[in-house]
């Protein structure tokens, strides 16, 4: 049998941690782009041999 003790239940969560932590321990990060969204170049191409194929 499980026995909780000293634990709350509610509707709201305990926020007193992410309150109090120090924003100095993060990390710096640099994000990069995966998905790139194609150039009109590259559109333009694509359409291109898609039409030749089609002939």
């Amino acid at each position: 049998m499980l026995i909780l003790q000293n634990s709350k239940m509610g509707d709201k969560p305990d926020l007193k941690e992410v309150e109090n932590y120090d924003k100095k321990k993060l990390r710096k990060t640099t994000t990069q782009e995966k998905n790139t969204q194609p150039t009109q170049e590259i559109i333009d191409q694509e359409k291109k041999a898609m039409q030749e194929a089609g002939q």
